[in-house]
């Protein structure tokens, strides 16, 4: 049986039972505290999921970590900066209206969370998920957005051309 602390339950109380359902637990919700019990790997499986929720992704979003593509990562944006306020930082990230955060999740196909606790989370598929990290510290680092987004268009290019490439030479053959 593992426990969890969450700032907010509402959800899991809302999901409670299609989380169950498809993450073959119990669930035991006690204030705060979040209690998960079932087979070892079931537990393993949920803990990712709740570990998502607890950086503030949806049930619904971090659900997609069922799929064995999928990673979860949790970047502390304190340890690529040196400013004392991550507000600024965060502002960066998240753009204005949301812009610049929506745009790297459209390049890359991902979710990005940024948690008030300096915490950024990542759901993304794991051929991604190092040229994310990479994109979202160099835009803590201070990077400017349009070089991020180069960036990341420049890498699915490339993962294009790969994928056409490896496809002229099954026809080939």
């Amino acid at each position: 049986m593992e426990t969890l602390f969450f700032k907010k339950t509402q959800e899991i109380k809302r999901e409670k039972a299609s989380l169950e359902k498809r993450l073959n637990v119990t669930i035991a919700i006690k204030g705060n505290l979040v209690s998960i019990e079932g087979s070892s790997i079931d537990e393993y499986e949920a803990l990712r999921i709740f570990e998502a929720m607890q950086t503030g992704f949806s049930a619904k979003k971090a659900l997609w970590l069922l799929d064995e593509g999928i990673i979860f990562r949790k970047i502390n944006i304190k340890k690529f900066t040196r400013r004392k306020d991550t507000k600024e930082v965060r502002s960066r990230i998240i753009g204005k209206d949301g812009k610049t955060k929506r745009t790297i999740e459209e390049i890359s196909n991902c979710y990005i969370n940024i948690e008030d606790s300096n915490l950024l989370g990542i759901i993304c598929p794991a051929e991604s998920i190092e040229e994310v990290t990479t994109a979202l510290t160099n835009l803590i680092k201070g990077s400017k957005q349009a070089n991020v987004y180069h960036f990341l268009e420049k890498i699915n290019a490339v993962k294009k051309s790969q994928i056409s490439d490896l496809g002229l030479k099954i026809k080939i053959e």
